[in-house]
């Protein structure tokens, strides 16, 4: 029992945080890219991304695993975003940490939701077995430089009122 769930229904409440987070986050992408601010998105995003991660953290442990690794990261990567924001309020160079920030948050999201798929959908499973087959390896790699375009554009774009 984790929370007062058993492991099942704790499976789907991360899957669900992770999910809603991952949907909000595409959102905020978005409204960066259009300079449009979403709050109630943005919070959504942020928060359900950092519970996304300490949910991932209560899990039983079988080792330090590259997602203990992705878990640590955005949650320090979580407190600049929201440092940024909510302290900061943009002024200055903080929009662009902001927005870096909440971009590689979200990019971690992408990467694990990769992971997962190759590790449980069987079809993804068969072209790249493990975390070091080729197949999985240009699929993150393309993945990254999507993100890093997108955040480029960005931080460009992105000039709230």
């Amino acid at each position: 029992m984790i929370l007062g769930l058993n492991m099942m229904q704790f499976l789907y409440f991360h899957v669900f945080l992770s999910v809603i987070g991952l949907g909000a986050g595409i959102f905020v992408l978005l409204g960066f890219i259009s300079s449009k601010n979403f709050s109630i998105l943005t919070t959504t995003f942020l928060i359900t991304t950092a519970l996304t991660s300490v949910t991932g953290f209560l899990f039983p442990w079988h080792g330090f695993t590259p997602g203990i690794v992705i878990g640590i990261l955005s949650l320090i990567i979580l407190a600049v975003a929201m440092y940024a924001l909510y302290g900061k309020k943009l002024v200055g160079e903080w929009r662009v940490v902001y927005v870096i920030s909440a971009c590689v948050a979200l990019y971690f999201n992408f990467f694990v939701l990769v992971a997962q798929a190759f590790n449980k959908v069987s079809l993804l499973h068969s072209i790249a077995p493990s975390e070091k087959s080729p197949g999985f390896g240009i699929t993150q790699l393309v993945l990254l430089i999507i993100f890093a375009l997108l955040t480029v554009r960005s931080v460009k774009r992105y000039h709230p009122v």
